[in-house]
């Protein structure tokens, strides 16, 4: 096993569940666990929606009463100024994504923000053909809002739109990403940081270089990497980033999303405008010309929607007082130890491990491959054990560090051992249901 993994694979199997328990006892964030209300028994589908902690909901309790004592006057009375909500919660989230305060905003949702940036990004190519660059293992949304954008501007996605593809089913080899760049006429690269399916995690360092070096832009979606891997967008000279804050940030369901956009754009008109982009200082001048904030803040659309990004406050209280590097260290600890499990205990029964075992190429969560994983997730969530089923074969699993600790991971292999053992599964009606 790697050393930077955090993880004594050696003793794993020797040592049973009570190597697990050593290691809980042992473990400097095993307190925040209580700070969680976790349904299930063990809950490993927060790569999906992670669950509401003490501080998020304090956060969104405190939004609500300054409602209710404050009206309109919260907008500048706030404790937390609702008219420059997405700048101060942007502040809060740059450190994560290693960025500057002003290259990072709270806005949207991930789709819509994909839209306002690829759309913007198209329009700065000029003359240029605008070739766009993806993969074939992108969550769709993705490839949704790129081709609508193509569209709107004539032209015409199954020509604009260049897919790297998979050499595995799996995971996208940088290399390749390469090779397209130099067969295609690329204006922007636009990948994710972890790929969805089998939680591979990109070189973006690499991936950015390369774009610039063939003159493109690079983007990307972090939704599953931000609050569990540290970014450097900024010194990496990513051009610009989207991500939600419903996973690992544990903001709550349909809260609010991000964005970066380096700096050196600022000043860019979004393809996207709307009143809440405007510059701050004349906004309520209500003119009939958009003057773009010099910031990420520019590609704000619509007023804050105070109540779905209130919690997010609360989360990155937890998020910061925990420490990313500490809670990227324990994420590397815990799914290494869940491939070792996998490897020695369910290897025989069908299962394998579908998530890159390095761990530098490895995002927050393990992909495990079986012919029946969608019944099989099923009789898992059945005994309180909850993870998710992505088509056609992969059960996803994510041990989050702020409230999963090494007990719950033995606790499901051993249960999905015993579903195996004793072929449960077959007594479920799969329902195509994903989370």
């Amino acid at each position: 096993m790697d050393p930077d993994s955090g993880f004594d694979g050696d003793r794993t199997h020797g040592d049973g569940v009570d190597y697990a328990r050593e290691r809980d006892a042992a473990d400097p964030l095993a307190a925040f666990r209580d700070r969680f209300d976790v349904p299930g028994e063990v809950y490993l589908d927060g790569n999906s929606l992670g669950p509401i902690s003490d501080a998020a909901e304090a956060s969104l309790d405190r939004a609500v009463e300054e409602w209710r004592e404050l009206g309109i006057e919260g907008w500048t009375e706030a404790d937390r100024s609702w008219f420059w909500y997405g700048e101060s919660l942007g502040e809060d989230l740059a450190p994560l994504v290693g960025a500057d305060p002003d290259e990072v905003v709270v806005a949207n949702s991930t789709t819509v923000n994909i839209h306002t940036l690829v759309g913007t990004f198209l329009d700065a190519l000029e003359d240029r053909p605008p070739g766009i660059l993806v993969n074939d293992l992108d969550f769709p949304t993705d490839h949704y809002a790129i081709r609508a954008q193509l569209r709107q501007r004539g032209y015409d996605p199954d020509e604009h739109l260049h897919l790297v593809e998979s050499r595995d089913g799996r995971t996208i080899d940088e290399a390749d990403v390469v090779d397209a760049l130099e067969a295609h006429d690329i204006g922007i690269v636009f990948m994710p940081s972890v790929l969805y399916r089998s939680g591979q995690l990109l070189d973006l360092e690499r991936v950015t270089e390369a774009a610039h070096d063939h003159g493109a832009l690079a983007g990307f979606d972090l939704a599953h990497s931000v609050g569990v891997v540290p970014h450097d967008l900024s010194s990496h000279g990513v051009d610009f980033a989207v991500w939600c804050s419903y996973k690992y940030l544990n903001a709550g369901p349909g809260a609010i999303a991000g964005l970066y956009v380096d700096e050196r754009h600022h000043g860019t008109t979004p393809a996207l405008a709307g009143w809440w982009g405007h510059e701050k200082e004349t906004q309520f001048e209500l003119r009939e010309t958009f003057t773009p904030a010099d910031s990420a803040g520019a590609w704000q659309i619509g007023t804050v929607p105070v109540l779905s990004a209130a919690p997010l406050a609360g989360a990155l209280e937890v998020v910061h007082e925990a420490g990313i590097d500490a809670i990227r260290e324990k994420s590397l600890a815990l799914t290494s130890y869940l491939i070792s499990l996998v490897d020695g205990n369910l290897a025989d029964l069908g299962c394998s491990v579908a998530t890159p075992r390095e761990p530098e190429r490895r995002g927050g969560h393990v992909a495990i491959t079986h012919p029946e994983a969608e019944r099989v997730s099923e009789a898992l969530r059945d005994r309180g054990l909850v993870v998710d089923f992505r088509p056609p074969n992969v059960i996803r699993v994510c041990p989050a560090p702020l409230y999963t600790g090494f007990e719950d991971v033995w606790e499901f292999a051993e249960g999905l051992r015993e579903i195996l053992v004793e072929r449960e599964y077959e007594h479920v009606d799969a329902d195509s249901t994903v989370s």
